[in-house]
């Protein structure tokens, strides 16, 4: 099994506070979803080639758990790692101010494969994933 790990870094904005310049507890998981994004373009395995492998992979289910409020102009590192890509695709995360290393957040969340036409789930991990992380396990080795 394959286990890899990627971070992202970037500054809160403006537009993801609130009054009190609190960042909005539900941004968090679009700040998953960008390292998730991130995440899968290195494994080789992004959302437009599921797509194009005739595979979605929602996700059915997500937790946070919240240690830290995050604030307007606060630079945050968001890790993604990778944990299970079988017939289920799980990734952990975890949120901490880059400059401290301080955890503001953590959680996870569960994908699974289902079929674009006929949008039924599939009970197997689908080809294209197979090839796209023996093909990474590959690289990884080389270098």
């Amino acid at each position: 099994m394959i286990e890899h790990r990627t971070q992202i870094e970037f500054q809160v904005p403006f537009f993801d506070v609130d009054s009190m310049q609190i960042a909005w507890h539900g941004h968090y998981a679009k700040y998953f979803e960008l390292a998730r994004c991130q995440l899968l373009d290195e494994l080789g395995h992004d959302y437009d080639a599921m797509a194009a492998s005739g595979f979605s992979w929602p996700i059915v289910d997500l937790r946070i758990r919240y240690m830290r409020s995050l604030r307007f102009k606060q630079w945050v590192a968001v890790t993604a790692t990778l944990k299970r890509w079988d017939a289920q695709l799980r990734i952990a995360y975890r949120v901490r101010d880059a400059e401290a290393g301080t955890s503001l957040a953590r959680g996870s969340t569960l994908q699974v494969p289902v079929e674009l036409e006929s949008g039924a789930r599939y009970a197997d991990t689908p080809l294209a994933v197979q090839q796209a992380l023996a093909r990474f396990a590959e690289g990884s080795e080389n270098q």
